[in-house]
């Protein structure tokens, strides 16, 4: 089959990896990893300024709520202009805001002014991670799409033991400013690199603009395309459609029982370890080795994610994390504190791989790709800043194990949902 009787998104699906489709990889990669530095950065920021006099208590509390509640904003927002601008646009607005205010934080007079610039900074994060694995969603040849998507999020993950070696260095001997400017000096030359990143040729076709889109498509096809091995025609690659409301249900129950899972059960289940007499709140290698398990399930979902199918990835994930949710509450031993910690980790982040940085992007159609992640992202962020004041009102008036049922109910839930409700977009076209 020629290429002249293929559609432009026929071709799209079908190329192979191009010097340019990895240079988008890359700079992708480098912002999600960025983004997720500052992240781990801010909770050790938030530490040290406390304990040197800088902040207060009640500051810290404002400054850490001021980052969720810039994640929210900034999911929402850069959904819209994403929709409405184009992708690059969003996508360079995002780093634009998040370089900048963490670069000016560096130089805050006080509690008051790091809050609005971790705010701000924040709106630009939260733009960054909905953005990011849209972009090289709508990039990837369709064949292995979400292998590269999921290698973002391995890439991203790679952040926080980083951060936190960094951190160890940077904090005692040169104080929480360089951290600020350090980040914001490489988001400055990350944007720079940017500056001349290609319009997404899906977002260029859904608007009409065909010819700016084929020429972005020639630059893909560089190294030649699949259509020679595959049967290129509407029924090896059939069109994902998609009914928009069911779709972002079971976007927003997705991501969110991902992010509220991972978070209770980090948050809470040393609570309930020490109250039977296990202190693995100081424990540095034991929170090492179980944190091994973000980069195996990443590992794992970048490998299994086109192999097997998405939802056959993903629910049996959401499956395990409540089994394993609910034997790592109940353990009365350092060993399998740490064995069924690692293995609980390890589902997380196959979760996060699979679900956040593949799927969620692949329910939605082009016109409303950017906006259906980013309110799914958005609405996970509200609930994990709720999910404090929940699971303290469930352990006062049920018993602490009542709460880690309930969590362990959203990821089944979770998984039946995806089983039940989401489409299978495995080595579709999304349009």
């Amino acid at each position: 089959m020629e290429l002249q009787n293929l559609s432009l998104q026929d071709r799209l699906d079908q190329t192979r990896e191009s010097p340019l489709f990895y240079k988008i990889f890359a700079l992708v990669a480098g912002g999600m990893f960025l983004d997720a530095a500052d992240v781990y950065m801010a909770s050790s920021v938030a530490s040290y300024t406390l304990k040197t006099g800088w902040s207060t208590v009640q500051m810290n509390s404002y400054f850490l709520s001021s980052g969720f509640l810039g994640l929210f904003i900034g999911s929402l927002i850069s959904g819209f202009i994403g929709d409405l601008k184009g992708r690059r646009v969003a996508y360079q607005i995002n780093l634009l805001l998040f370089g900048g205010f963490t670069f000016a934080a560096a130089f805050a007079p006080n509690m008051a002014v790091l809050i609005f610039c971790r705010l701000m900074a924040a709106v630009g994060l939260g733009s960054e991670i909905v953005t990011g694995y849209s972009m090289v969603n709508e990039f990837s040849p369709v064949h292995n799409r979400g292998k590269w998507c999921a290698a973002v999020s391995l890439v991203a993950n790679c952040g926080a033991p980083i951060t936190m070696l960094v951190c160890t260095i940077v904090l005692p001997r040169f104080g929480w400013r360089a951290l600020f400017a350090m980040i914001g000096v490489i988001a400055a030359i990350l944007w720079y690199l940017r500056r001349d990143i290609p319009e997404s040729p899906r977002w260029l076709i859904a608007h009409g603009r065909k010819n700016e889109a084929e020429a972005i498509i020639e630059q893909l096809e560089v190294n030649g395309s699949r259509h020679e091995d595959v049967d290129a025609d509407s029924q090896t690659h059939p069109r994902v459609h998609h009914s928009l409301g069911i779709s972002l249900f079971v976007a927003i129950v997705a991501v969110s029982a991902t992010i509220i899972c991972q978070y209770a059960f980090t948050s809470w289940v040393p609570t309930l370890l020490l109250q039977r007499g296990i202190n693995i709140s100081n424990s540095l290698g034991v929170s090492t080795i179980m944190m091994l398990g973000a980069p195996v399930g990443c590992a794992i979902g970048a490998t299994m994610i086109d192999r097997i199918g998405r939802k056959r990835t993903i629910v049996p994930a959401f499956l395990l994390t409540a089994v394993f949710g609910m034997m790592y509450a109940h353990q009365d031993s350092m060993v399998m504190v740490v064995f069924v910690g690692f293995l609980l980790t390890t589902c997380f982040y196959v979760l996060m791989a699979s679900v956040v940085a593949v799927y969620v992007s692949e329910l939605f159609p082009t016109e409303y790709r950017f906006r259906g992640s980013g309110v799914a992202n958005g609405i996970a962020k509200l609930m994990t800043v709720a999910m404090p004041i929940v699971v303290a009102w469930m352990l006062k008036v049920a018993s602490v194990n009542v709460a880690f049922w309930s969590i362990s109910g959203i990821a089944l839930f979770a998984g039946l949902v995806v089983w039940i409700f989401g489409d299978e977009t495995n080595q579709k076209s999304i349009g």
